[in-house]
């Protein structure tokens, strides 16, 4: 795996708070010259991210983050997050999950969380981020299994602000728990081996903000 071939599994992400447009700018201008899979910013860049992109006749997907980084916000505030997304042109929405709601054993608010988001999402790819630095084994698996029952493209390990980010164990436990399910690692994914190893894993999709320098072959001190 090489080249184009890693490029096309890269979400090339932003998500600072402190991002300018210029960042953004800069991100999709990136994310065009490597052919990196998407960009993936917060939603409210969703529309400068869909423009510019649109005015290189890119074919670099719009990824935009929905309950981004908690997931703890009302189940509404996501859908209308996930409906003004996708009139902006988002082609991939990535929401996070309500953690408090799977840990307190509240399955079916969980549950209708993700199939709400699903459902406003139309025709966009929904990753939903289950933030596995919060879960059991158990957690994660049940996850996994209620994205997928919800329409959900793919399972994302994590946001990048828990105390933890992407694991193997964590890919390789949810590819065999939930083999029909893409996976997309995320969080602290910063080299070309790190890259290798979650995509034999069973990754899919690779969300980091390192991609410029994975695809140079160095090592991004970036914390995401």
């Amino acid at each position: 795996m090489e080249g184009r071939d890693i490029a096309g599994l890269i979400d090339h992400t932003l998500l600072r708070p402190d991002a300018t447009e210029s960042d953004i700018e800069k991100l999709c201008e990136e994310a065009v010259q490597y052919g990196f899979a998407s960009v993936c910013t917060a939603s409210c860049w969703t529309a400068l991210a869909r423009q510019y992109l649109d005015s290189k006749k890119s074919p670099v997907k719009v990824c935009t983050v929905v309950g981004f980084p908690f997931g703890s916000c009302l189940s509404d505030a996501k859908l209308e997050e996930t409906w003004d997304a996708v009139e902006a042109g988002a082609d991939e929405i990535d929401m996070v999950i309500n953690v408090g709601y799977l840990r307190s054993g509240l399955l079916e608010k969980f549950e209708k969380d993700i199939r709400e988001v699903r459902m406003a999402s139309g025709s966009a790819a929904v990753k939903v981020i289950i933030e596995t630095c919060y879960l059991t084994d158990e957690q994660k698996v049940l996850a996994a299994r209620t994205a997928k029952k919800c329409g959900a493209a793919f399972v994302k390990t994590s946001t990048g602000y828990g105390p933890a980010g992407a694991k193997l164990e964590d890919v390789r436990l949810i590819r065999e728990a939930v083999p029909d399910i893409l996976i997309k690692a995320s969080g602290g994914i910063r080299t070309y081996d790190q890259v290798k190893a979650f995509t034999e894993a069973g990754a899919s999709r690779i969300g980091t903000s390192s991609g410029p320098a994975i695809m140079a072959g160095a090592r991004s001190e970036s914390s995401y």
